[in-house]
């Protein structure tokens, strides 16, 4: 299975959208606080529609908390930052996914802890600033999974 974290969602429909995805992909979602919502916004569960249910939702009160959690598994921060494009890497089950929050993206503090060479982009044209949170995680989430065969319960 993979894990997407998100690190301080601000946008329900986002974040709704993303649960979604996660139901439909069978991946873990993990949300890190502080929200700029909260888990029973309307707009959220709109987004999200029947499938917070069928979705795998863990919340955490902060990155250290989430980093335990998760143990030993590879993380890839994916940001604008990064130098290696998402499709140039072999992605494992088990590997994790972290995206900083809308307006923000990750924090310095985050993106130091994790290996350089695990900072992941999507390409786009230069003069633009970055996609939709929930469109990023959904080009991610399906080329992990497509590397990995569509396997079940991945």
């Amino acid at each position: 299975m993979f894990h997407i974290i998100l690190y301080q969602p601000e946008i329900p429909q986002n974040t709704g959208n993303i649960i979604r995805l996660c139901a439909n992909t069978g991946t873990q979602l993990h949300l890190v606080k502080p929200f700029g919502f909260i888990l029973n916004d309307r707009q959220l569960l709109r987004a999200g529609l029947d499938y917070h249910a069928l979705a795998a939702i863990r919340t955490h009160e902060n990155w250290p908390s989430c980093i335990f959690e998760l143990g030993g598994c590879r993380l890839f921060a994916v940001t604008t930052k990064g130098k290696t494009r998402y499709d140039s890497i072999h992605f494992k089950d088990g590997d994790a996914f972290i995206f900083g929050s809308e307006t923000r993206g990750l924090s310095q503090e985050i993106l130091d802890s994790i290996e350089t060479q695990r900072h992941i982009r999507v390409p786009m044209v230069p003069a633009s600033r970055s996609l939709n949170l929930s469109n990023t995680v959904a080009i991610i989430a399906y080329e992990a999974w497509r590397q990995n065969g569509f396997q079940a319960g991945i």
